[in-house]
């Protein structure tokens, strides 16, 4: 195992820069996820750690070494892709050990190997098998095999789950996260699932346009969005974010653009608020009320069966409800809303981020 450091890490294609210095510190043993959009960089990201890519500027390290000139077949490193990347001709154990018997290691200490892995991925039965007579959950777990009997310092991942239904999704996401609490090995994975990285993660870093928007735990990021992107990007269904100001004459009163009045925190303020700022509330955080509060309009009932999404307008702004109970709920019905206020963030409409001064 090793930590990995990524030092004002830059990548361009000729003239056009794709990745913008970046910087990660990655502790020994830990599961990081980078996710964002597609085209945000992560991949790219991936594969400069891999070595399949070149890294145009900065330093990376793994462990104690310098790796930026090395090969990828020296880094010691596994990785999972997409696609399995199985050879069609061999059985799952020859697939399993087609590495190790490259590197000239011996047959016993190669079918060793190989039996422990598929004893740790359910694969024992399968061994004799080809890559056609698999489910894709099975060959997902040939790949993550052959990853496994390299017994490398460090696991890539590059959206390893995107080409699953979704129920063998939710699967093999728990799999993969079994999988490192056993082994322990520095993880770095790759997706634009948002849910996968909640779940999955020690640390999330959410990237965008080649840059890194926030780094942090899952339920930090979730409840401390460092910009718009973040809190728009991370949770499902998104942050409710609605522009306006907070009035002048009532700094308890946030206005929004078609003067719907929001309720701010009584304990916080923020200090030279003339501007145009964005009020964001996750869907959870709004309540209904049977008088008072918020009125709006509903628009949209989406039930799940434990949870009810519901989608309102007041005046002209979009509200997003998650409801944790079911509601007999009708488009057209006009209901009162409450907002939990100590839930309430605050960010700058020109900037994006969140907002200096907005003090508790």
């Amino acid at each position: 195992m090793a930590s990995i450091a990524l030092q004002n890490i830059r990548k361009s294609y000729g003239s056009l820069p794709v990745i913008h210095g970046i910087d990660i510190a990655i502790e020994d043993g830990e599961f990081i996820v980078l996710v964002g959009p597609s085209g945000c960089g992560k991949s790219t990201l991936l594969r400069m750690i891999a070595g399949l890519e070149s890294i145009s500027e900065g330093r990376l390290s793994i462990g104690e070494t310098f790796v930026n000139d090395l090969r990828s077949k020296d880094r010691d490193i596994a990785m999972v892709f997409q696609n399995y990347a199985l050879y069609p001709h061999l059985t799952v154990a020859e697939n399993m050990g087609f590495s190790l018997k490259l590197r000239g290691v011996a047959k016993d200490e190669i079918a060793w190997r190989v039996g422990n892995a598929a004893k740790i991925l359910a694969l024992q039965p399968y061994l004799d098998r080809h890559p056609r007579h698999l489910s894709g959950g099975q060959r997902q777990r040939v790949a993550m095999g052959r990853a496994i009997v390299r017994d490398p310092k460090v696991f890539l991942f590059d959206e390893p789950l995107s080409n699953l239904d979704a129920k063998l999704r939710v699967a093999m996401r728990a799999e993969i996260k079994e999988l490192h609490q056993r082994l322990k090995i520095t993880t770095v994975y790759v997706t634009h699932d948002q849910t996968e990285a909640m779940t999955m993660a020690d640390r999330i870093v959410v990237m965008r346009d080649g840059m890194v928007e926030q780094v942090g735990t899952p339920l930090d990021i979730y409840d401390n969005p460092a910009t718009t992107f973040v809190a728009g990007f991370i949770g499902m269904p998104p942050m409710n974010l609605i522009k306006g100001r907070i009035q002048a004459d009532d700094p308890s009163i946030f206005r929004t653009a078609s003067g719907v009045p929001l309720p701010l925190p009584p304990d916080r303020r923020l200090a030279g608020s003339d501007r145009e700022l964005i009020y964001g509330v996750r869907p959870e955080k709004l309540i209904l009320v049977a008088d008072g509060g918020i009125a709006a309009r509903v628009a949209i009932v989406e039930p799940t069966g434990s949870e009810t999404q519901v989608t309102v307008r007041a005046q002209d702004e979009n509200l997003t409800i998650l409801l944790r109970e079911r509601v007999a709920l009708r488009p057209g019905e006009t209901i009162n809303l409450a907002v939990s206020t100590a839930d309430v963030h605050l960010f700058d409409a020109a900037t994006g981020g969140r907002t200096e001064g907005w003090q508790k």
